[in-house]
């Protein structure tokens, strides 16, 4: 589930206040001696930036011809103020690059830790949720603190603190006319822009809603690349996606448009002001009040101001943006754990693997029980099958025994321990889970089956290729284990997917193995190898084994069938057949769709055959 869509005016400041703490981070001295000497290097450059028209104006003043010894006196005067420029950019520039630290540092530790949190979040969550919705929420969000820091405490604080300083110096040189006017067109510059920004940032809000959406069905349609081709759909998928660009197109377009309109009357504000300052000016030099400096000093002081304020609309939208995204960000972090560990949350203590449901209950939704008081002991070093029709219940108990979700009734005990007073961390440790849908990362083999243990030696995890029995097919290959098996594991095939599967759950060496459902979608031939190597890998261990083909449970020393979310049967495989119920009807239908699937590719092979000698026969006719 995405963070929700913020309204217009959110919790800036609490964003802000939230932001704090990650730039002034506890036991880092050196990070919060840098924040210290940004602070001491932004005042600096402040100072000698308003310092600079003051040297200007008195060295024009002193070019003005009094007498013989006037050249002396502008050279210390330009040299005043090259310096006090060279000063202004340097302690700026020597704020940015002592701060860049602090805020890489923040905005690494965020993003880490809102990742990190993401995949501590439940299951319930992760299914909800839209992938590249989510990574734009994460991009958007570190891009957000960087703009927040940049232009809110390099840019606009600082502009304040000028625009108060040059006023104070306006009004103490001259009279309150010049701080008054200067003032008031900037008063109304921020006024208009803001207000004009505010306006205008539905059509930014839309760009960003369009774009997500864009993404969204973009990362969506390239990871069911092969659902598309199936059904030949590939234009369909480019005609939502040009729908979603269409709308950012317009929004787009209106926000370009939008923002012309603003630079212009920004642009007849400041002239205006300057206009009036001017007049001013030009009447106090006329009048013998002021000199030419004082003229060319105010010109200066003006221009000076308004040149940070030029970017006022843009950085008063990106702050306003970076605050949402950040805020979005935080959100994601704020988001509860539904399974957290117990405050007194303990490791498991290390067993010989048995587990036991006592009377569980669990239902995704509180409207729907999914199990309805299932009860079961899988003792240490057994294999127990659970099948059933679909929809009743199986996936779900290996869920809840990884502890994907909590009971909502009834308990699971592993070595005798409540699921709930453990850390989840050891629990996943003792468990290794070969599922139907196997999903490899895009990277190599290797570090596929490395990802069972993470720091495995290569002979570890040459190993446990051997033991899943592909070993061989990876040497075969021109890469070998540094073979790329693509987005989702789509070079390869369902059985050697599901062969590197085995292996790296044979290098995590759990005490408990579930296999859920883990042939079902091979077909038999595949299905027998991948069994033969699962033998190797459940020998010694504790087995769960959700099943969808009966053939496959054969040996289990208990199979238990569910029918919704009961346990309707159980025994050995002997027993079942026996009691003639609904796992000899299951067995039944199996049995005669596995006939009827043989009958129908023995026929097949005899046609192909057929095919050689009819034509000839047919040759033969003809001569």
């Amino acid at each position: 589930m995405v963070a929700k869509p913020q309204p217009a005016e959110t919790n800036h400041t609490q964003t802000l206040l939230n932001l704090l703490p990650w730039l002034w981070p506890k036991g880092e001295l050196e990070l919060r001696l840098r924040v210290v000497l940004a602070v001491v290097f932004l005042v600096a450059s402040k100072a000698a930036n308003v310092l600079v028209p003051l040297a200007y104006a008195r060295a024009v003043d002193a070019l003005t011809p009094k007498g013989a010894e006037f050249i002396a006196i502008p050279v210390a005067l330009v040299l005043a103020y090259g310096g006090l420029r060279m000063a202004a950019s340097a302690f700026g520039e020597l704020r940015s690059a002592i701060f860049a630290k602090v805020q890489a540092r923040a905005a690494r530790r965020i993003s880490l830790s809102v990742f990190a949190h993401l995949h501590a979040l439940s299951m319930r969550y992760h299914m909800d949720r839209q992938t590249g919705g989510l990574s734009r929420v994460l991009e958007r969000g570190t891009r957000g603190i960087s703009f927040v820091l940049n232009f809110l405490l390099f840019n606009i604080i600082p502009t304040i603190i000028e625009i108060l300083l040059v006023a104070a110096i306006l009004w103490g040189m001259f009279d309150f006319s010049f701080a008054g006017v200067t003032l008031f067109t900037i008063g109304l510059y921020v006024a208009f822009t803001l207000l004009f920004t505010n306006w205008r940032l539905r059509f930014r809000r839309e760009m960003n809603q369009t774009d997500q959406d864009a993404n969204t069905k973009a990362i969506d349609s390239l990871l069911n690349y092969e659902t598309v081709k199936y059904f030949g759909n590939e234009q369909h998928e480019v005609r939502r996606y040009d729908e979603s660009l269409t709308r950012y197109e317009r929004a787009y377009v209106r926000s370009e448009t939008t923002l012309n309109m603003l630079n212009t009357g920004q642009a007849v504000i400041i002239a205006l002001g300057l206009t009036a300052v001017m007049l001013l000016a030009g009447r106090g030099v006329t009048a013998g009040s002021m000199t030419v400096g004082d003229f060319v000093l105010v010109n200066t002081y003006l221009i000076q101001l308004y040149m940070p304020l030029n970017i006022l609309g843009f950085a008063y939208r990106e702050i306003k943006q970076g605050l949402t995204d950040t805020e979005a960000m935080f959100e994601l972090l704020g988001e509860a754990q539904e399974v957290p560990d117990a405050p007194d949350a303990k490791p498991l203590v290390a067993g010989p693997g048995a587990v036991s449901f006592e009377d569980v209950r669990f239902g995704y939704r509180p409207d729907r029980e999914i199990l309805k008081g299932v009860s079961f002991d899988l003792p240490p070093g057994k294999m127990l099958a659970i099948v059933g029709p679909t929809g009743a219940g199986k996936s779900t108990v290996s869920r809840l025994l990884f502890r994907f979700y909590d009971v909502t009734a009834g308990r699971i005990l592993v070595d005798g321990q409540d699921l709930r007073a453990l850390t989840q961390t050891s629990l996943r440790a003792a468990i290794g889970v070969v599922p139907q849908d196997t999903v490899l990362f895009n990277d190599t083999i290797r570090y596929n089956i490395g990802y069972g243990r993470p720091g495995a030696t290569e002979d570890e995890i040459v190993a446990a290729a051997k033991l899943a029995q592909v070993h061989e097919f990876v040497m075969r290959l021109p890469d070998g284990y540094k073979t790329m098996v693509g987005e989702r594991g789509l070079k390869l095939s369902g059985g050697e997917k599901q062969r590197v599967a085995i292996a790296r759950t044979i290098l995590k060496n759990p005490r408990i193995l579930i296999l859920d459902e883990a042939t079902s979608a091979l077909d038999t031939q595949t299905e027998q190898e991948i069994q033969a190597a699962l033998k190797r890998v459940a020998e010694n261990r504790t087995v769960l084994v959700i099943a969808h083909r009966l053939s496959t449970v054969v040996e289990a020393d208990e199979i238990i069938v569910l029918r919704d979310g009961q346990i309707a049967e159980r025994g050995n495989h002997g027993a079942l057949i026996a009691a003639d119920g609904l796992y000899a009807e299951m067995w039944r239908r199996q049995s005669e769709a596995v006939a009827a699937a043989e009958a129908a590719a023995l026929a097949q092979a005899a046609a192909e055959l057929d095919k050689p000698r009819s034509g000839r026969a047919a040759a033969v006719a003809r001569e």
